[in-house]
C-alpha cells in the first residue's frame, strides 16, 4: 500500500463527503480509490468511514485521524515547496472558481500575464455564478461578489464595485425613460377585472441556488427603495443577464466595469443618476481549514493586482 496516497485520498473523501469526488478531483480510478481506503484501514485495524448508498461520513476514529493526516499532508506540502524554491519556479494545478462576467471580463484576459510570470502554474478556472463548497468540490479559491456566503472561510477584500442603472435605447424608445425608481413599480390595474397597464420591465435576475429574486436597490439623501418591478424575462446568470439588458428585455442594475464598454458606444444608457447603490466588495475566498500553499498564495496575491484597477473605493 503506498500509505501517503492512501492518506491523502482519505483526506479528500472525509473533506467532499464522497468516494467519486476524491476520484474525480485526484485523477485516480474509482476502484482505486476504494481499494486505498480499505488497505488503509486494515493496516489501521480501525474503521475510518461510514459509507452508505447515500452518503460517506467519517467516524469518530476517522475524525481524529482526519485532523492529524490533514496537518502532515499540508507539512509535507510546504516542506516540498520550500527546498524547491530556490532551485525551480512554483509548480502545479490551480483549481479556481469565478463568475462568469468576472471570468471573461477581468480574470481571463489577464491569465497570459499570471502565466507568462509562473509558466509551471496551470489554471483550471471554473466558471459559475452558483454557490460553490470549496472544500467538497476540491477547488483551492474561488472570487465571488457580495456578501460572504460562509465565515468558515477566508476571505481577502479585493474590490469593492460601483453599479449603474442602465437599459438599452431601443427599450427607452418603446417605454420611455424614468425619472423617478417609483416608476419602474408595476402599475396596478384601474377597475378590478381589466388588465395591468404596461408600466417599466425590470430585467430580472434570481438566485441560482433558492430562485429568489433580487430587488434593485436605490438610496438617494437618505431615502432608500427596494423594487422588484414587472419582470417579463429573468435570469440567473450574469453574462445572460447584462446580454437581457442589451437586447432590451427592461431595466437593469450592472457593474460599472462591465456596462462602461456598452454605454460608450451607445449599446446602453444610464439612467436614475441621482440614485446610487452601495458598491459590492469582492473576496477572493479559500478553506481556512486547508494548508495555503505557495501557489495558492501567489495566485491570491496576482488576483489582488489584477483586480485594483476595478476598485471604486
Amino acid at each position: 500500500m503506498d500509505q501517503l496516497l492512501a492518506l491523502r485520498v482519505f483526506v479528500r473523501i472525509a473533506e467532499s463527503g464522497a468516494f467519486s469526488r476524491a476520484a474525480d478531483t485526484m485523477n485516480i480510478p474509482r476502484p482505486t480509490v476504494t481499494k486505498l481506503v480499505q488497505d488503509l484501514e486494515r493496516h489501521l485495524g480501525t474503521k475510518l468511514l461510514h459509507r452508505t448508498t447515500r452518503r460517506v461520513s467519517v467516524t469518530p476514529e476517522g475524525a481524529a485521524y482526519y485532523e492529524r493526516a490533514a496537518r502532515l499532508i499540508g507539512e509535507l506540502e510546504e516542506m516540498d515547496e520550500g527546498a524547491s524554491r530556490t532551485r525551480a519556479q512554483p509548480r502545479g494545478r490551480i483549481r479556481v472558481d469565478v463568475g462568469s462576467v468576472v471570468a471573461n471580463m477581468i480574470l481571463i484576459p489577464a491569465l497570459p500575464g499570471f502565466r507568462a510570470r509562473y509558466p509551471d502554474l496551470h489554471v483550471d478556472l471554473g466558471v459559475s455564478d452558483r454557490p460553490i463548497d470549496l472544500v467538497g468540490e476540491g477547488v483551492d479559491c474561488a472570487i465571488r461578489g457580495g456578501p460572504l456566503p460562509d465565515t468558515s472561510l477566508v476571505a481577502r477584500r479585493i474590490a469593492d464595485m460601483d453599479w449603474v442603472t442602465c437599459a438599452s435605447p431601443v427599450y427607452l424608445k418603446a417605454r420611455g425613460v424614468p425619472k423617478h425608481p417609483s416608476e419602474l413599480m408595476p402599475r396596478p390595474a384601474q377597475d378590478a377585472g381589466k388588465r395591468r397597464v404596461p408600466g417599466h420591465a425590470v430585467a430580472g435576475y434570481f438566485s441560482s441556488l433558492t430562485g429568489r429574486a433580487f430587488p434593485l436597490e436605490f438610496h438617494s439623501a437618505g431615502e432608500q427603495m427596494l423594487v422588484h418591478g414587472q419582470v417579463e424575462v429573468a435570469v440567473n446568470e450574469s453574462t445572460a443577464h447584462l446580454s437581457a439588458l442589451l437586447a432590451g428585455v427592461g431595466i437593469g442594475q450592472a457593474f460599472k466595469f462591465m456596462a462602461a464598454p456598452h454605454l460608450e458606444n451607445g449599446r446602453l444608457t444610464r439612467l436614475l443618476d441621482d440614485w446610487t447603490r452601495p458598491r459590492q466588495p469582492f473576496h477572493v475566498l479559500y478553506a481556512s481549514n486547508r494548508h495555503l500553499s505557495a501557489k495558492i498564495r501567489l495566485f491570491v496575491d496576482w488576483v489582488a493586482e489584477v483586480f485594483a484597477p476595478f476598485d471604486d473605493r
